[in-house]
């Protein structure tokens, strides 16, 4: 199994190339303002790229995927409770930078609406979506449980979480979307999160500054 990591972007923002093996199909895990470093990767591994699973709504999460779903044909899916963020990019870099960043910033002509509960079939792979509001309100995590994997974007960090403090964040929906939705997964679930290395659950649980909160 092939799992790469690509950070990118100003934020570092890490975009995940999830195969079976190299030369078969492939899905991506979020996809910053920089698709061609993502290419790249799926080029290397000669790769075909079958769906774009995006978080959330955020800039640095999904200002790439316009142009790998007009590249590839890939489908995108991204929660319609993010709608507000992941189809404005240009008014999520005005009011977080002041300006424009250099970067691809189109999203795609059509998104699928992803719902909690769902298992998103995409490159060989059955995926679990788990809502998990709070950072923005439509923010998921992705769990491969035949891979004891969480792709959990901007809700866990090693030795972090996600921030809840800009006008739409929410951190009593941050810590219970913690509690209910993640710290369920086993200990030795990997968690390959949105920015940084990734971590596990067990580690979390043990030494993570927030664990209190979540209780």
């Amino acid at each position: 199994m092939l799992v790469i990591a690509v950070p990118a972007w100003v934020a570092a923002t890490n975009a995940y190339v999830v195969a079976e093996e190299s030369g078969g199909q492939a899905l991506v895990v979020d996809a910053p303002p920089e698709p061609e470093a993502i290419g790249a990767v799926l080029i290397q591994h000669d790769l075909t790229l079958a769906g774009v699973l995006l978080t959330h709504g955020h800039i640095d999460h999904t200002g790439g995927s316009g142009e790998l779903a007009r590249a590839t044909g890939a489908s995108v899916y991204v929660h319609p409770d993010d709608d507000f963020l992941t189809l404005h990019p240009l008014d999520q870099l005005r009011a977080m930078f002041g300006m424009t960043p250099p970067g691809e910033y189109d999203m795609p002509e059509r998104v699928e609406s992803l719902t909690d509960g769902d298992h998103i079939q995409l490159a060989g792979f059955d995926l679990e979506v788990r809502h998990t509001p709070g950072h923005t309100p439509g923010h998921c995590c992705f769990y491969l449980q035949d891979e004891e994997m969480l792709f959990s974007g901007d809700q866990l960090f090693a030795g972090s979480i996600g921030r809840f403090d800009f006008e739409y964040g929410d951190g009593d929906a941050l810590f219970r979307s913690m509690r209910d939705k993640v710290m369920t997964l086993d200990d030795e679930t990997r968690v390959l999160p949105g920015h940084g290395p990734e971590t596990t659950i067990g580690q979390e649980r043990q030494t993570n500054p927030f664990r209190n909160e979540w209780g």
